[in-house]
């Protein structure tokens, strides 16, 4: 199996983003708070290239963004179930698996520090992978 090309995860995140802008659920967060979504979207290639390339482009605290939302629960299951869909959509299966299990732990990650933040006991309820998947 080759690797991830970068072409493969600026095609994830136009056509992700694209939906997550137009979703009932999730776009009007997102909407509210991203002024510039080109920018937004070269920010974007850059995080998810350091994820999975480990080329070290992006430079920032996503976390802290992400603490400055009102995202709960079901926000976090709505963007991964985008965000799976997606990537099966136009990554091979082999590469969609890879970022898809990226995906729920950096998820897990940002759930429990909001949790934290908000002083939650206990951790925001995790979003499970689907049955047969391989996270």
């Amino acid at each position: 199996m080759h690797s991830i090309s970068p072409e493969e995860i600026n095609d994830l995140v136009d056509r992700f983003y694209a939906k997550v802008r137009l979703d009932p659920e999730i776009g009007p967060i997102f909407n509210a708070a991203i002024d510039d979504w080109p920018a937004h979207l070269s920010l974007l290639k850059d995080f998810w290239s350091t994820v999975l390339l480990t080329e070290r482009r992006y430079k920032g605290d996503p976390l802290a963004k992400h603490l400055e939302l009102s995202l709960d629960p079901q926000h976090f299951a709505r963007w991964l179930a985008l965000f799976e869909e997606t990537a099966r959509e136009v990554m091979e299966p082999q590469h969609a698996e890879i970022v898809v299990g990226k995906s729920h732990r950096i998820a897990q990650n940002f759930k429990a520090a909001i949790a934290h933040k908000r002083g939650q006991t206990q951790a925001l309820p995790i979003f499970r992978a689907p049955v047969g998947s391989k996270h």
